[in-house]
């Protein structure tokens, strides 16, 4: 839906940030301001304005945006990570510091484990305002830094634009390959020249896998069978740390690592566990209970919106911005410590 002139009215049912936050002066505030790359309130808006069952409903261009639109921004950010305009970011990403030790050496609980963050390049426009060229310079950029990667992360890059169907097939197989973006980000112009631009890299033992503008311009992501948390962070570390030779990423002392959807902002980093823990699973409220101790987010395996199969559950930390990467990775782990000690009790009854 295109907002012409005028204050957009909500459904009386919608119960966005956006719905929330966007008062008719704060509309009017904004309406014809516009970042240096182009990027206005009309765009900012548009996916919650397309989808009212959307929980935000705004995107960023730019890093410019979170200041030019800060009027929005800011109290959705405020509402939704519990952090102010005043507050600064820290980010730490030195694995020495996470106490972790595998809580599931025998491999009863744990399924796999997998923790990522999204990055997005420095001085460059955001997927909801990138040109085409400028999406294919990203592109450049990020192929020839993970093409020079060595050791355990030394891999291959595979465009997504002309891939041929052995390589599609084998890639949807290992469930690497990604799928132009849900409505959300449909309407948010991320879908753009797709798959033009876009492409994916992962190591030989494909543990390491970077998904090169879907959502965010880089999504790094460290995986393996097992529990071995600290083993998985301290190969994204690594892999972050290489890649940052080569490229500098999008950050502000304010909000973090920067990313389009306001949800991402500070780490931009979601450390999960797939967990079986069938009998948690009969005592939800218990389950929720824990989980909510240690800020942590309960999901089908599927992601988001999916159901639970066989009592296998995904978790992860809720919190993003305001705490370093080693306490949402910590938040991860101790919560997982004391779902599987609660399982043990009660499988014992």
């Amino acid at each position: 839906m295109a907002i012409s002139n005028s204050y957009p009215n909500f459904p009386s049912d919608c119960k966005s940030l956006l719905s929330k936050h966007l008062t008719k002066e704060i509309y009017e505030e904004l309406k014809n301001k516009k970042t240096s790359s182009g990027f206005t309130l009309e765009a900012a808006i548009a996916s919650g304005l397309e989808n009212y069952d959307s929980g935000i409903g705004v995107y960023a261009g730019d890093l410019e945006s979170y200041d030019t639109f800060a009027a929005l921004f800011d109290p959705i950010i405020e509402e939704y990570h519990g952090f102010c305009k005043s507050d600064s970011h820290v980010s730490n990403l030195n694995a020495k510091d996470l106490n972790a030790p595998n809580p599931d050496v025998e491999n009863k609980y744990i399924v796999s484990t997998r923790i990522r963050v999204g990055r997005n390049i420095a001085n460059l426009p955001l997927g909801p305002a990138i040109t085409k060229d400028q999406r294919d310079e990203v592109e450049k950029q990020a192929s020839q830094a993970l093409n020079s990667l060595d050791g355990n992360l030394k891999g291959t890059y595979y465009p997504l634009d002309g891939m041929n169907e052995e390589v599609s097939q084998k890639l949807i197989e290992d469930h690497f390959l990604f799928k132009a973006g849900d409505r959300f980000l449909e309407a948010a112009g991320l879908n753009r020249n797709w798959p033009k631009g876009r492409g994916i890299y992962h190591n030989d033992e494909k543990t390491f896998l970077v998904w090169v503008n879907e959502e965010d311009q880089l999504r790094i992501i460290s995986m393996q069978q097992g529990g071995d948390i600290k083993e998985v962070f301290q190969r994204l570390t690594s892999a972050i740390s290489k890649i940052e030779e080569k490229i500098k990423f999008s950050y502000s002392k304010h909000l973090g690592y920067i990313t389009s959807c306001p949800t991402n902002l500070g780490t931009a980093l979601r450390a999960s566990v797939h967990i079986k823990v069938p009998n948690l699973a009969q005592n939800y409220a218990h389950f929720e209970e824990i989980t909510n101790k240690h800020h942590l987010q309960i999901r089908g395996i599927n992601g988001e919106h999916s159901e639970s199969v066989g009592g296998v559950y995904d978790i992860s930390n809720k919190r993003r911005l305001g705490v370093t990467e080693i306490q949402c990775v910590q938040d991860m782990y101790d919560g997982v410590v004391e779902l599987i000690k609660v399982e043990k009790e009660l499988a014992l009854g």
